[in-house]
């Protein structure tokens, strides 16, 4: 199996660097997709020993995230791995996460914050998320405890077909759509998140969640 990470970075070259050596412990490629960055985001990471992807603008994580998936395809992946190039997860948690579709017993496995040990999570964090996870249900009929999670596991299965549209924080839900539609395993294993001020800032803020949570709804009824 060709396993592949996958890391979406704007403005992240504070700590590409590192989440790129440190998933290039359990993986055999990462791709960082430069999603318009103005800093060194794109020379750290490449530094670092990713292959880079660039976009010419800023178009959002689930553009981001896409355009990995498909050069990961390009590059005769079997299994994808994504996770933030913020730092707040761990790249050592990622072979648990590949298991289940090592076992082939997921097609899917998403790394949630919710469950297993207690994360310090910040209580907007946690209400954001929440509200999150009751739209994705409303519009997939599927609920996860973390539907916003951006550490996941696609295996086969899931990386022949996946077909995603949305460009911004809503392809989260898009995913556990297709999951639904497409009768995917979906596995969901607790991980640990660190969050800073660094982190916090770079998150939604209420007034994008609410646009997220509308597109969220927009794209439920014109499917």
């Amino acid at each position: 199996m060709r396993i592949v990470a996958v890391i979406p970075a704007f403005n992240e070259a504070r700590h590409i660097g590192d989440v790129v050596r440190d998933a290039l412990r359990h993986v055999e490629m990462v791709i960082a997709v430069d999603d318009g960055s103005t800093d060194a985001t794109a020379e750290r990471a490449r530094h670092a020993g990713a292959f880079v992807v660039s976009h010419a603008m800023n178009s959002g994580p689930g553009a981001a995230t896409t355009t990995g998936i498909h050069a990961a395809r390009l590059l005769h992946a079997d299994i994808v791995v994504t996770l933030d190039a913020d730092g707040q997860h761990s790249a050592e948690e990622i072979p648990k996460l590949l298991a289940p579709v090592l076992r082939s017993d997921a097609d899917i496995v998403i790394g949630t914050r919710f469950r297993g040990p207690r994360n310090t999570i910040p209580f907007l964090r946690r209400l954001f998320n929440g509200i999150g996870n009751i739209f994705t249900y409303i519009t997939t009929g599927k609920y996860v405890s973390d539907s916003q999670s951006g550490f996941k596991v696609f295996g086969p299965a899931a990386i022949a077909t996946l077909d995603l549209h949305l460009s911004g924080f809503e392809f989260c839900t898009e995913i556990i759509r297709e999951a639904a539609q497409k009768k995917w395993r979906v596995v969901e294993i607790p991980i640990r998140v660190t969050y800073s001020e660094y982190t916090l800032a770079k998150g939604q803020s209420f007034s994008r969640g609410v646009i997220t949570a509308c597109k969220i709804l927009l794209r439920s009824f014109l499917r």
